[in-house]
């Protein structure tokens, strides 16, 4: 399959170092807790937390882990938990083994491996608690969750923003010929598949809306190796390797079309009982005029000029068709806007 996929970056490197960390110092905790050797339970919790972290993160076991985050939360949970245990014991009997033939921790490795009550409670409560945790950041968004922890736009904040609107093309027809209950099926699935291009470029879901969804990058990170840009054409080789599912469970492959532009808005927390990240600016109207002149066009991928200028260079196998300035109702000012294609191989396949 020919995804776009972005390379190993220093934050995932970073990551792969820093959960053993966290894990010791969940080890030291329990030290202080129950009043047991430090050493030993810093080893302890570098390997049971670091694959618990590691796993959350989408390091180890992602298709497991991306299966049952799809499934309703009880069975989320369950199958989470269960998942924590056995990472747990096969962790503990890991640092038992180095335990006894590294350092000569008790006078067998079978005992070195035995889990205490206690060890097993405590580790069983922060998995849980750890399970809780994420299923919520999942539910509203791993970005917003993260910002409304933080408090990161409590008060407005003006920043520069780059808004991806993708739209499922033909699911009013869809909707049509199979009813809404297998509509949203559909959809769902679709919004599902569009989860891992995002997470590879390091956007945000913010929101459905209808058949549409609305993905944001802040504009270093989105424009950086043109990550936007590749999280679209990776979603598009995501269905077409998917393309026999698709028309066994639904007789067609999706569709979509998606527009891009970028600028500077306000971002702010609003709501009191629901809280909510909004984005206020003249921006997120012209991005929403773009998907219509997308319709009018037929153009699957359109691309403002703003977004065009500040991308700088496009990779090597994208090509960008200039289709001149449209007016834009709501705007003074005509919009140049671009077509964005792959490239056409040659017979070299290059």
């Amino acid at each position: 399959m020919d995804l776009w996929r972005a390379p190993l970056n220093s934050r995932q490197v970073w990551f792969w170092a820093f959960a053993p960390i966290v894990g010791s110092l969940a080890g030291l905790l329990y030290a202080q807790i129950f009043d047991v050797e430090a050493f030993s339970a810093a080893i302890r919790g570098a390997f049971v937390g670091a694959p618990i972290l590691l796993y959350e993160r989408g390091n180890v076991l992602s298709r497991w882990r991306d299966a049952i985050r799809k499934a309703a939360t009880p069975f989320f949970i369950v199958a989470t938990i269960a998942t924590y245990v056995l990472m747990i014991l096969v962790g503990n009997a890991a640092a038992g083994t180095v335990l006894h033939h590294l350092f000569g921790y008790m006078r067998t490795a079978r005992e070195a491996m035995a889990l205490s009550e206690s060890g097993l409670v405590y580790a069983l409560v922060v998995s849980a608690l750890v399970t809780f945790v994420f299923r919520v950041r999942d539910l509203i968004g791993p970005s917003l969750f993260t910002s409304l922890l933080l408090g990161r736009y409590h008060r407005p904040t003006k920043e520069e923003r780059i808004f991806l609107f993708l739209d499922v093309s033909g699911s009013t027809h869809f909707a049509d010929r199979h009813g809404d209950l297998e509509t949203q099926a559909y959809l769902g699935q679709i919004f599902s598949a569009l989860a891992l291009p995002v997470r590879r470029s390091q956007g945000s879901i913010d929101d459905y809306i209808g058949d549409m969804a609305l993905v944001t990058w802040p504009m270093h990170r989105g424009m950086r190796d043109a990550a936007c840009l590749r999280c679209v054409f990776d979603f598009a080789a995501v269905l077409k390797h998917q393309a026999p599912m698709w028309l066994a469970r639904f007789g067609q492959v999706p569709e979509f079309r998606a527009v891009l532009h970028c600028g500077w808005v306000v971002t702010a927390e609003i709501g009191l009982e629901r809280h909510k990240i909004a984005y206020f600016g003249d921006v997120v109207n012209t991005t929403g005029r773009l998907e219509s002149l997308s319709k009018t066009l037929g153009e699957p991928v359109l691309v403002s000029g703003d977004f065009l200028d500040s991308i700088r260079e496009l990779p090597l196998d994208l090509a960008a068709e200039n289709l001149g300035f449209h007016a834009m109702r709501g705007r003074n000012e005509p919009l140049e806007v671009s077509a964005i294609r792959l490239r056409a191989k040659n017979s070299s396949g290059v």
